[in-house]
Order: structure tokens, then C-alpha cells, then sequence
């Protein structure tokens, strides 16, 4: 039977050890404000607005990463959060609308010590495992022996109908059909026994990260890491250029308004810190997610005192 104190207390000790974690390699603890002016564009998150004034609309943020990338440019040096970020409509066996997250910067470092200490940071949670590193195009020639980039969309809305009840399915853009397919077919076919990390993402996958050349092949310096199925982290090796960044946000944006969602104004003051950004690698965590796993536990509700969805206690 589930016991509300054991994983209270146990709650406590990880929280604990978490900052202990950061200590431990001088990353300063920052405190980012949790209502924003500005709403993070992404299409495929939603942001929960708040009536501050009769005239005036905030946003609880999805992620400080905006906040904490604005102390970056202004000389904070490695730095990390730990605390709650907000999504609307989120509710399910792996998400909340309100959840913890550990989001850490690291300057000076490598992209492959980032996946390294993000490894290590997971430990605290599930021990030691083994790992497993593959490439976005390795992951679909393994799990659906496809060439992402080049198979005929034919094929690709074949195989996306088997794994969505959606009738509409066949009016997906290529883009959507193959982040689907990653998400419903392939994650879960990652091993559950070791962490995956998936690397080398496509352009349209790149998020805030930069793209290099690899392989004769343009890519995203991202990192996502799997265990038993369940998404735990997402790193960048962080995309310092403001008029790109720009052109993303203005991407997402107009995929929000094809999608039939609210779009936002760009936040023109994160926009201009860019041109002082250091060269760094970031990544965020769901902490719940990781503190689920190590309960052995299917569901947040499970380890959530108050949740959504289900009421826990």
C-alpha cells in the first residue's frame, strides 16, 4: 500500500541531495519569478495565463529558462533551479499541470559532459544504470527500419494509423507524423533496463539548441534521456544567435495559429540578452517523473500529495 510519509520524507531527502549535487560543483541556486510578462513559444506547449490587472494578462512559467538564460548574458556563471513550472492542459499518468523541475547551465563544458553529469544527477534517483547512446536516425532505422528524412510520407502516415485513433491523421503535416512516430512507436521500444539518450535531432526538432554538420549531415546539439519508457530529461548545447532564434520563435508561432492556438509576443528582452550569451550547455529534469521511477510507480498521482486528475491525499 502507498505510504504518504515514506515518500514525503524520502521527497525531502532527494530534494535535499539534489542541491547537494550542485554544491558540490559550485552551480549557484537561482529563485526566477514564476509569472512571466511573456509566454514561452512552443507549439506543442501551452501556457496557463493570469488576469494581473483588468488589461493586463501574465503567464506562469512552463520552464525559468527564459529568466535563468537573461542572468546567463549577465555574467551569472553556472547556475541552476529547482522549484515548480506550470502547463496547461497537462494531465495524465506522467504529467500534472503544475510540476518540479531541476533546470541547470553549465558553462564550460561539453555537450557530451553534460549528457555525462545529467547521468550522474539522475543517479541520486535511480542508482547507477547502464547506458545506451543513438542517434535520432539510428532510433528509426532500429525500431522501424525507415530513413526518416527520405521515406515517402505514404509510408509514414501507414505506420502512424496503427498507433493513433485519430481519423485526421492523414491531414498531419511530415513534420508532426514523424515526431508521432518517436513519441508512440519508438520510446517505447527503448530498453527499460538501461537510461537512452537520444541524440543528433533534426533541424525541425531543434528547439533552442544550435545545429552543427555531423556525419554530412546538419543536426541539433539536443539530448533527451528514457528510462522504462518515461522521458526524464532534455538538454541543448544552447543556440546563442538572436536573429535565429527570432525566426524560430516566429516558426512556432505560426504552427500555434495553424493548430488553432493563441500565438504570442516575442519576448524582446530575452531576444537582446543573446548578444551577451556564453557559450554553455542547459538541460531540464522532471523531477517527479525521475521520483516516480524510483518508487516503482506508474502513475504522478502516485507520489503527488495533491495532484490533479486524482486527488492523492
Amino acid at each position: 500500500m502507498f505510504n504518504s510519509e515514506i515518500v514525503s520524507k524520502d521527497r525531502a531527502a532527494l530534494l535535499a541531495k539534489a542541491r547537494a549535487f550542485f554544491q558540490e560543483r559550485s552551480v549557484l541556486e537561482v529563485d526566477c519569478c514564476a509569472l512571466s510578462r511573456f509566454a514561452a513559444i512552443d507549439s506543442n506547449i501551452d501556457v496557463i495565463p493570469v488576469q494581473i490587472t483588468p488589461t493586463q494578462v501574465g503567464y506562469l512559467h512552463t520552464s525559468p529558462e527564459y529568466a535563468m538564460k537573461r542572468l546567463l548574458a549577465s555574467g551569472s556563471g553556472d547556475i541552476y533551479y529547482l522549484g515548480h513550472v506550470y502547463r496547461q492542459s497537462e494531465i495524465g499518468r506522467l504529467h500534472n499541470p503544475e510540476f518540479t523541475m531541476a533546470e541547470w547551465y553549465r558553462l564550460g563544458i561539453t555537450f557530451e559532459q553534460m549528457m555525462q553529469e545529467t547521468c550522474d544527477f539522475l543517479s541520486l534517483f535511480l542508482g547507477p544504470l547502464p547506458t545506451r547512446t543513438i542517434s535520432y536516425r539510428e532510433a528509426f532505422a532500429t525500431h522501424l527500419n525507415l530513413d526518416y528524412s527520405s521515406a515517402p510520407l505514404s509510408i509514414l502516415l501507414s505506420i502512424a494509423s496503427r498507433y493513433s485513433p485519430s481519423s485526421d491523421v492523414h491531414t498531419w503535416p511530415r513534420d508532426a507524423l514523424i515526431h508521432f512516430l518517436l513519441t508512440h512507436a519508438i520510446e517505447p521500444s527503448f530498453n527499460p533496463n538501461e537510461l537512452t539518450l537520444l541524440i543528433d535531432y533534426p533541424p525541425h526538432e531543434a528547439a533552442l539548441a544550435r545545429l552543427i554538420e555531423k556525419n554530412h549531415e546538419i543536426v541539433a546539439e539536443r539530448f533527451e534521456i528514457y528510462h522504462q519508457g518515461v522521458e526524464l530529461a532534455n538538454g541543448y548545447h544552447e543556440l546563442p544567435d538572436a536573429l535565429e532564434q527570432r525566426r524560430r520563435f516566429e516558426q512556432e508561432n505560426r504552427l500555434r495559429h495553424q493548430a488553432n492556438k493563441p500565438t504570442y509576443a516575442l519576448d524582446e528582452a530575452f531576444l537582446k540578452s543573446l548578444s551577451t550569451f556564453p557559450d554553455c550547455c542547459g538541460v531540464s529534469v522532471g523531477f517527479d517523473r525521475a521520483f516516480m521511477l524510483r518508487h516503482r510507480r506508474r502513475s504522478l498521482h502516485d507520489i503527488l500529495p495533491f495532484s490533479w486528475g486524482i486527488t492523492s491525499l
